[in-house]
């Protein structure tokens, strides 16, 4: 898993693009000016497959993080707002969004130092990839490694999971001719098809578009709940209860919390230091999308949401509603990729295949890794409630609490601070600053993300097993209705 010392090796984007790549150092590409980075990956000319296929600009970095950061969980927040209440939702879908956002800024500190370091020592990351845990081990040692290999790859994995229950939960709404299960068969075997994307260069076209579905369906969700208008008898009642409040609380929490990926994302860049920002550029978008939607569906639905944790389930079936579903449908797909491709990256460093040049050799190699996530969709079909689950026991350490620890350690003598690659924000121009604001997040997320959520979405996970078992066939799925047979009238004699 080490990297190489400088040499000609060929980058694993070239396979993909039929190029050779030049060496990019982490503040950008010797000797490009700002205008040459479209040019980067096409070695200076247009072609169309170099135009879809192969990314690593600010925008494709933009793209990304906003595509990736909102996926099913927007069919969830509705759910989570008649858990939490109106005036909690919203106000905690924008703390966590800027928590979010400074965590990611963080890691991108982190990433830029790590490389900074390594590039100095004549180190070249041609033909590979870092990622999260590489860069805890170079800056804090193995057991920060072992520490971020283990969330994150977990966190991953349980993310690829939700993806896969949550493409079963959406086509049961436009065919239920087949349960959920056999759909989670079949969206299985479509999903494994992202072994052959090489890496996140791979992704621009299928970011731009995912964005672009996600931005319907949230669109879609507002207007159709504000046309449909109030179900008779809507009851807003939310918060009521302490084990809801904290489960809406976590999924949220794990909404804001999608940047598992960022290292991989910024490696992608062509110059990654102007990485900085645009986590919370995308994330201001993706509040345009998630607090409308979730707070139309909650106005209209109400408390009928508490038992419906996939928005679609309440809204009446119309051919605008399937285009959404479908959309949504081929957004989770990108999304599956997304989370799972890092994945990829750790199984080909562990087996030796890692600097492979056969995209073919390299996706046989990566099929391993679907088998597992298949198998626990299967198990928790529990679409929501996962969620919060997952938000509380996985992403408040792997997105929020380690990073903030580890840039307070990384940063914590006189020395590093003096020759940090990255110096503190214009807007919070203090390392003081920095680490109030850090030892704050590891405190709230420690305490209210992992112990109060971590119980309450425990409790409802566990109260979903009850109620449903494992391996439930069709999650929350309507039962049939049963026409008793009229009493035949026996003829007179």
């Amino acid at each position: 898993m080490v990297p190489r010392e400088h040499g000609g090796e060929e980058s694993i984007v070239a396979a993909g693009n039929g190029s050779k790549e030049e060496e990019v150092g982490v503040m950008g590409v010797s000797g490009a000016a700002d205008g040459d980075e479209e040019q980067h990956g096409a070695g200076g000319k247009f072609s169309v497959a170099s135009f879809l296929w192969h990314g690593g600009s600010v925008w494709d970095a933009w793209f990304s993080c906003a595509s990736n950061q909102v996926a099913q969980v927007l069919l969830t927040l509705p759910y989570s707002f008649s858990q939490l209440g109106m005036v909690s939702g919203i106000i905690l879908q924008i703390f966590y969004g800027f928590l979010g956002s400074w965590t990611a800024y963080l890691i991108s500190v982190l990433y830029v130092e790590y490389r900074s370091r390594k590039e100095k020592e004549g180190v070249s990351f041609k033909n590979h990839v870092i990622q999260w845990f590489e860069v805890l081990d170079g800056l804090l040692g193995p057991y920060w490694k072992a520490a971020g290999l283990a969330f994150n790859c977990t966190f991953l994995l349980f993310g690829t999971v939700i993806q896969l229950i949550a493409c079963a939960s959406n086509i049961y709404y436009i065919n239920d001719r087949l349960d959920k299960r056999t759909w989670t068969y079949i969206f299985g075997a479509c999903c494994a098809t992202t072994v052959f994307i090489p890496s996140f260069h791979n992704y621009r076209i299928w970011s731009f578009l995912g964005l672009g579905m996600t931005t319907y369906t949230a669109w879609y969700l507002t207007i159709a709940a504000l046309v449909n208008g109030q179900v008779e008898a809507v009851e807003h009642t939310g918060p009521k209860k302490l084990v809801l409040y904290f489960t809406g609380a976590t999924n949220i929490l794990y909404t804001f919390g999608g940047h598992a990926v960022t290292v991989e994302i910024m490696h992608a860049m062509w110059k990654p230091a102007k990485f900085k920002y645009i986590y919370l550029l995308a994330t201001l978008y993706v509040f345009t999308l998630t607090l409308p939607s979730a707070s139309a569906m909650y106005w209209a639905y109400g408390d009928q949401l508490l038992t419906h944790a996939n928005a679609f389930a309440l809204l009446p079936k119309t051919a605008w509603r399937d285009a959404a579903v479908i959309l949504m449908l081929i957004h989770q797909f990108i999304t599956f990729g997304f989370a799972c491709t890092p994945l990829y990256f750790v199984w080909e460093k562990v087996i030796g295949m890692h600097d492979a040049k056969s995209i073919c050799l390299r996706a046989l190699c990566r099929l391993p890794i679907v088998i597992p996530i298949w198998f626990l969709a299967i198990i928790f079909p529990f679409f929501g409630p996962i969620n919060s689950a997952v938000g509380a026991l996985l992403v408040s350490f792997t997105v929020y609490i380690i990073p903030s620890l580890a840039h307070m350690l990384t940063y914590r003598t006189a020395s590093a601070r003096a020759n940090a690659a990255e110096k503190p924000p214009f807007f919070l121009p203090s390392w003081t600053g920095m680490f109030v604001l850090n030892a704050f997040i590891v405190v709230w997320v420690l305490v209210v993300g992992f112990g109060l959520g971590g119980w309450a979405s425990m409790v409802n996970f566990i109260r979903q097993i009850d109620t449903f078992g494992l391996f439930a066939k069709c999650y929350q799925c309507p039962k049939p209705t049963v026409i008793a047979a009229a009493p035949s009238l026996s003829p007179h004699h």
